[in-house]
C-alpha cells in the first residue's frame, strides 16, 4: 500500500517515510506513526506524519 490516502493512516501504524533530507536520494526511514501532519485527504507525495522518535516524513509504503 502506499501513503497517499490519509483515510490509510493512522496513529499506531508502522510505515516507511522518506525524511526531508533523503528526498534527493530516496533512503526510507521505518517507524511508528504518532501524529498525521497532512490535512487534506489525499497528497501526491504522500501523507506528511510524525513518527514516535520525533521525525517527519512523507509516508512512501504501509508495512502490514
Amino acid at each position: 500500500m502506499n501513503g497517499t490516502q490519509r483515510s490509510s493512516i493512522y496513529p499506531g501504524l508502522k510505515v516507511e517515510i522518506v525524511l526531508k533530507k533523503d528526498q534527493r536520494s530516496g533512503k526510507l526511514t521505518q517507524g511508528i506513526v504518532k501524529d498525521l501532519l497532512t490535512k487534506s485527504t489525499t497528497h501526491p507525495h504522500g501523507i506528511k506524519v510524525r513518527l514516535e522518535d520525533g521525525q517527519v516524513g512523507r509516508v512512501k509504503n504501509i508495512i502490514e
